[in-house]
């Protein structure tokens, strides 16, 4: 009787126990041996094609995983290059936008004097006509002219009249109400805007913008310096054109009779 063979505990163990029966010529006559035999074949290529998957499936996943890491890696730079494009745009943004608020200031206040030009009291106008109408309280307006401006030009040079213009601009602004509008209307002028106030008011803050400027000393200067000072009330409903126009003939008036003079 035939030793029965040990059972394997793996599958190489198994494989190797199968050829050595398939081998034994005492099993030469066995009709279980032509199928075992063809069963073991079938067996070695089904494992021979299982590695082949295996090394294809481990060389796919080698291969995925690389694209993988070159899509997070390229990702990781494209959201790089995105946020530094981003910091860029906005620092441009913010730049167009110190720029756009630069030019707006300097399109609308005077290069010499500092004081909103004539632009920015145009605007100014039309704000406070709107306002005087809505809440039927007028303003009044002073056009300022500088008396005998040319002569300090012609005598003492244009700087010199420059350096007499920055002077006047700051004694002006020094002389009125917080609240109170005043710019270079052009030349020598400035036209003064004071809101909500009626004319005998306004007449004294014309005085002392008047008595602000007469205070001034300059050192090259070997003569005073005075202004003469048009006022005109807002009429409600009427043009702010019409105020001002009003303004500018008591400018005249105030030439006319000997300057240093407030009239309106």
């Amino acid at each position: 009787m035939l030793e029965r063979p040990r059972l394997a505990h793996d599958e190489d163990e198994l494989i190797v126990q199968v050829q050595a029966l398939l081998a034994d010529p005492a099993h030469q006559g066995n009709p279980l041996r032509e199928p075992l035999a063809h069963l073991l074949g079938c067996n070695q290529v089904h494992q021979a094609q299982l590695r082949r998957l295996i090394r294809i499936s481990d060389g796919y996943q080698y291969i995925s995983r690389r694209q993988q890491e070159s899509l997070e890696h390229q990702y990781d730079r494209q959201l790089h290059r995105l946020e530094k494009l981003a910091r860029i745009s906005d620092r441009y943004q913010n730049s167009l936008r110190e720029l756009s608020e630069t030019l707006k200031q300097a399109s609308l206040h005077d290069p010499l004097t500092g004081l909103g030009n004539r632009r920015f009291l145009m605007e100014r106008l039309t704000q406070e006509t709107e306002r005087a109408n809505r809440k039927e309280s007028p303003y009044t307006l002073g056009i300022l002219d500088v008396d005998r401006f040319k002569a300090i030009n012609d005598r003492f040079g244009h700087e010199a009249g420059d350096t007499a213009l920055c002077a006047i601009a700051q004694a002006i602004a020094g002389a009125l109400r917080e609240y109170d509008v005043c710019g270079r209307w052009g030349g020598e002028e400035f036209l003064i805007l004071m809101p909500e106030t009626p004319l005998d008011f306004a007449r004294q803050i014309a005085q002392r913008v008047s008595q602000s400027i007469k205070a001034i000393h300059l050192e090259f200067l070997d003569i005073g310096i005075s202004a003469s000072v048009g006022l005109s009330v807002y009429r409600l409903g009427e043009r702010f054109s019409d105020t001002l126009n009003r303004a500018d003939a008591a400018l005249l008036q105030a030439k006319t009779h000997g300057r240093d003079r407030i009239e309106g």
